[in-house]
């Protein structure tokens, strides 16, 4: 907080709440386009239950495997082919598709990253363009949709995490 802010708090909370539409989306380590919506980022923990013979008010609950839900990213249509050269590498059976870190960040009113979340081996799997109507005049909004190895959660200033999906064992989140 600077000198001003500490004498008005209302100032302060003002600049630094979050709202959903100031985030921006960075594949490796530069912002790799403008995108209107990203949707889909979250994850889910399998738990087993086991109820015991006799203990009839209580259950335990046993961690199994984390999934990652796969998350959805809509920009714009452009004449960028960063993306689709990306997706066509799974066409291409002479190397592997190139796994990415994808860092989404997101900021207050004031500017300043609040929250960034890192997709660990990103890789596409969809690719939508949009429905191309004669009679239409919305914006033509693409969307790719990705897939991740595991998941991580910092507040990093103007660059996002830097995970190396190689250094740590997949299928895991961490948190910086």
């Amino acid at each position: 907080m600077t000198k001003k802010d500490d004498e008005n708090p209302i100032t302060y909370n003002q600049l630094h709440f979050v709202t959903t539409n100031r985030f921006y989306v960075e594949i490796g380590s530069e912002i790799a386009a403008s995108f209107t919506e990203c949707g889909g980022l979250g994850l889910q923990v399998k738990k087993n239950v086991i109820r015991e013979g006799g203990v009839n008010n209580q259950q335990r609950i046993y961690l199994g495997q984390t999934e990652f839900t796969d998350v959805t990213l809509k920009r714009g249509l452009t004449n960028r082919q960063e993306f689709w050269d990306w997706l066509n590498e799974l066409f291409d059976e002479t190397k592997p598709v190139s796994r990415r870190n994808v860092n989404i960040l997101v900021f207050d009113r004031a500017g300043e990253t609040m929250m960034s979340w890192t997709l660990i081996g990103a890789i596409p799997v969809g690719w939508k363009t949009p429905a191309l109507q004669a009679d239409g005049n919305a914006v033509a909004i693409e969307e790719l949709t990705l897939a991740y190895e595991g998941l991580s959660m910092g507040k990093s200033k103007g660059g996002g995490n830097t995970v190396d999906p190689r250094d740590k064992k997949t299928g895991f989140f961490y948190s910086q």
